[in-house]
């Protein structure tokens, strides 16, 4: 018996609609989500430079009119600075001591594909 991989929980599942649940930190949803979070800090942060996600700690999902990620994710700042728009795929994290900054944060990330929204509910950081 072949079971297809998707996202949907197969019928027999556990899983229903408003119950969390562990979701691999690698996965493609998840670290799409916890980029989200991190534009979202940087676009509230008064920092001269762009912070990026250095490590996804842990993550849930909750499948609730689309998927809502419930992520703690260590950012770190980066070499760019804000005023250059850089994107974060191509900034490197800080190597100066002095700069260096990592901040542990804590991030609801709602996405409705169908409707290609996003909602940021919580992005805390400290």
């Amino acid at each position: 018996c072949v079971v297809p991989v998707t996202d949907a929980p197969p019928p027999h599942s556990t899983i229903r609609p408003g119950s969390p649940v562990p979701v691999n930190t690698n996965n493609p949803g998840v670290r799409k989500a916890a980029r989200l979070g991190v534009y979202r800090y940087n676009n509230s942060s008064n920092d001269l430079f762009l912070f990026k996600e250095s490590q996804i700690k842990k993550a849930m999902v909750q499948i609730v009119r689309g998927l809502k990620y419930m992520l703690h994710v260590e950012i770190k700042r980066t070499v760019c600075e804000k005023r250059d728009h850089s994107s974060l795929d191509s900034c490197h994290f800080q190597r100066n001591k002095n700069l260096q900054r990592t901040l542990r944060c804590y991030f609801e990330v709602w996405i409705t594909p169908w409707t290609h929204k996003v909602h940021i509910p919580v992005a805390h950081c400290h």
